[in-house]
């Protein structure tokens, strides 16, 4: 396969709009808040579900081309074919890139395109005298969770009900250089 990792125009949007934006997956990370007098103790658990489950985007994929111009986009492209799309800004923490959306089509998952688009959101990010990277991800996306931390993210914050669809959002952190 021969890929680009480049800036989205506005006629990639249909195409990366098309992509299957769900996930599977057999874990998804269980929130334990506990408040005592002066204290408060956040776990988060990996836990095994009973059955493979579908996790839809928490973002609607129609509502991508409305959106597309408000934070930079950058798409790989196979020729033609648009297969994966990052979303970034840099102006929700300072001297920080915040990655918000990393999408990748289900034929090419696995692929290691994921974690290009990262590296290239931190490119972006260091172009722009940046200095850590932040990365949203649903609760419930396993896989996603996995190839951050296996990316060297650490676990650095929650908000709860964080999307339209009240999922929990995790933020992981790391520094770029």
């Amino acid at each position: 396969m021969n890929i680009e990792i480049r800036n989205t125009v506005s006629t990639d949007l249909a195409r990366l709009s098309a992509l299957d934006h769900s996930i599977n997956s057999d874990y998804v990370w269980q929130l334990d808040l506990q408040r005592d007098a002066g204290q408060i103790s956040v776990s988060l658990r990996e836990i095994r579900l009973p059955r493979t489950i579908r996790i839809e985007y928490p973002r609607p994929p129609s509502e991508l081309p409305d959106t597309w111009h408000i934070r930079p986009m950058m798409s790989v492209m196979n020729g033609m074919e648009a297969i994966a799309y990052v979303r970034l800004t840099d102006v929700i923490v300072p001297h920080a890139v915040w990655i918000t959306d990393v999408v990748v089509g289900r034929p090419v998952r696995g692929q290691g395109i994921g974690q290009k688009l990262i590296n290239a959101a931190e490119d972006w990010g260091l172009q722009r005298g940046l200095r850590k990277s932040i990365i949203e991800v649903q609760s419930k996306n396993a896989p996603t969770i996995k190839m951050v931390q296996k990316l060297g993210f650490e676990f650095c914050g929650y908000s709860d009900q964080y999307y339209a669809s009240r999922d929990v959002a995790l933020f992981y952190s790391r520094n770029i250089y």
